[in-house]
């Protein structure tokens, strides 16, 4: 299917790259926090695009829901990977439900679990004998687990794709709106630990890392309904400079030098279960982009990467949290590729 029929990479994507750490969210000197890209609607899946991979995040609320399952992956499937990071995962068949949805198009190449928290990697029938590589690993910072399925930590993937090197984690970070400094600490903890033991191979970085999941961030110095006003009144625009990700990455701690799409859609959560209203109990959250995709291409492979959508999936609703997804198109550097 798509750019998968017809694969083929310059030699040089093959070089060796040098870099700090494999998952890093972080680096020397100064730093610019995390940047905003605009989205670019042309997705090239079939002409100049190396690989397209399509993420989605979702914390499902300990609720199964197959029909929303489905809803995840039912758009048009441009796109040669497909990376699902769920969690609060309950208890039952959500591996199954996927792989049926996804059976016509896709096949399941690796997975990994810790409890609650899932990532899947999806690809296109014929695109088993481009994987070179692959590796799991997890990391568990906190959290319950077990039956309330409150599992903290992450799950990550290591894939090379035809020479393409790629890193997924796929993680659920601290609750609550004070508990700031407990995320990032959670951040710096999963980005040290993960693929760290003792393989000089992963001290390599990877060309695309791609962090997904519930990081928890919250909406800071506004009270629930004011927050809710601007954003009936389509100003949510407005509460960008509030978001404690971006706040937290642009005093340097966490994510520096990664890059996201606008937050052009509603925040993500708190939503009343079975529906698209905000939590209407006594708690009464103020509404926050807790559920993200953030990721950082290393230039010096020749790859760039290309965001083509970022948006939240309102029409499912048997959580309270919104997925996100994104479609990114990697392509390559032609200039760079001439002088090779």
């Amino acid at each position: 299917m798509g750019n998968c029929s017809s694969f083929s990479l310059p030699k040089w994507i093959f070089g060796d790259l040098h870099s700090n750490g494999m998952v890093s969210i972080e680096e020397d000197g100064t730093h610019d926090g995390i940047k905003t890209i605009r989205i670019q609607k042309a997705c090239e899946f079939t002409t100049s695009s190396v690989l397209c991979v399509c993420i989605i995040t979702w914390n499902m609320n300990g609720k199964m829901s197959v029909q929303d399952l489905r809803k995840l992956v039912s758009s048009t499937r441009k796109f040669d990977l497909l990376v699902v990071g769920l969690q609060e995962v309950p208890k039952c068949g959500v591996e199954q439900v996927l792989q049926e949805a996804m059976a016509d198009t896709h096949i399941l190449l690796c997975q990994k679990a810790m409890q609650s928290i899932q990532m899947f990697l999806f690809g296109a029938k014929s695109s088993e004998s481009y994987i070179k590589e692959m590796k799991v690993d997890k990391h568990a910072v906190g959290g319950c687990g077990g039956v309330i399925g409150r599992k903290k930590g992450a799950v990550a993937m290591y894939v090379n794709f035809s020479g393409i090197r790629m890193v997924f984690v796929s993680c659920h970070l601290a609750a609550h709106e004070h508990k700031v400094e407990k995320r990032n600490s959670e951040c710096r903890h999963i980005s040290h630990s993960l693929f760290s033991k003792n393989d000089i191979h992963y001290a390599k970085s990877a060309d695309i890392t791609v962090w997904l999941g519930d990081l928890n961030y919250r909406l800071e110095g506004i009270s629930s309904m004011p927050a809710r006003k601007m954003i009936e009144e389509n100003r949510q625009s407005k509460l960008r400079d509030r978001d404690q990700l971006l706040q937290e990455a642009e005093k340097g701690q966490v994510f520096n030098g990664y890059c996201e799409g606008t937050l052009s859609f509603k925040p993500t959560y708190k939503y009343n279960v079975g529906s698209s209203n905000y939590d209407s109990s006594y708690k009464i959250r103020v509404p926050s982009w807790t559920d993200r995709i953030l990721f950082k291409v290393d230039h010096s492979s020749g790859l760039d990467a290309v965001l083509s959508s970022y948006e939240a999936l309102d029409c499912v609703s048997s959580s309270d949290h919104k997925p996100v997804k994104a479609h990114l198109c990697l392509k390559a550097f032609y200039k760079q590729l001439l002088m090779c």
